[in-house]
């Protein structure tokens, strides 16, 4: 095992194994970050791929696209069962599911970001008009208020928490970049430990406060990843027009 004083001073680790060692278990809850390809801790997975722990439960917004982030560890049975929002870019997770091979847990993406914020601030669960007379409210509590049904959402908290931050300091304080702060923010709250990794690490006092997203109390190990691949998970053009002038 890998301790935090072998790897250097405080929080950082050497390389994403590292950074899970003595963490990463089979059966664990994970949270991992993203919104598609976009923001995902793309290192702490390969490395959760690599040490081969199985029967895991995911928490994320999806299963990432086949091959690519959480794919892999779907591609390797690693996964046993996800807590999700959005899986349609998925041909192996689709195929998982209907052989009874995977379980599922839909969640409206909304509802799946408050859960997880509920999680983080220590709330046990929220009521929410969002599911209410669907599938989704089967077996939970429901509630009328002022004529309107309400379903009880209860928070979402995990063993562990994997995020991808743009820029870190050495005491785990984060800042994320445009549309990749998605889910990571709310899930860096959430896990009972919290491993990030960043694409720049700088030095304490490197950081405006004032643009810092999640506190470093937040962060337990962080590791600066190299070589980033950040693939497309669509590409879309605009189609020239016949009246184009080409200079």
């Amino acid at each position: 095992m890998t301790t935090a004083s072998q790897a250097g001073s405080g929080k950082v680790y050497p390389d994403a194994a590292a950074a899970l060692a003595g963490i990463a278990r089979d059966g664990m809850s994970i949270l991992s970050g993203g919104f598609g390809l976009c923001g995902i801790p793309e290192h702490l997975i390969a490395a959760l791929r690599d040490l081969g722990v199985k029967g895991l439960t995911v928490i994320s917004n999806n299963a990432g696209i086949d091959d690519v982030g959480l794919g892999q560890l779907l591609k390797t049975r690693q996964i046993r069962r996800m807590i999700s929002s959005y899986v349609g870019e998925n041909k192996e997770f689709e195929r998982q599911y209907l052989q009874g091979e995977l379980e599922i847990e839909f969640n409206p993406q909304g509802t799946l970001a408050e859960r997880i914020r509920a999680g983080g601030a220590g709330i046990y669960g929220f009521y929410t008009r969002t599911g209410a007379g669907t599938q989704v409210a089967s077996g939970k509590e429901t509630r009328v208020v002022d004529g309107e049904s309400y379903v009880l959402e209860t928070g979402l908290t995990a063993d562990l928490a994997i995020v991808k931050a743009w820029k870190g300091d050495r005491e785990g304080n984060l800042v994320y970049r445009k549309t990749a702060r998605n889910f990571n923010p709310v899930m860096a709250t959430a896990g009972r430990v919290t491993v990030a990794e960043v694409e720049q690490l700088v030095e304490v006092g490197e950081l405006d406060p004032d643009h810092i997203h999640t506190p470093g109390i937040f962060v337990q190990r962080i590791v600066q990843g190299l070589n980033y691949r950040k693939p497309i998970e669509q590409r879309t053009v605009r189609k020239r027009s016949s009246h184009a002038v080409v200079a």
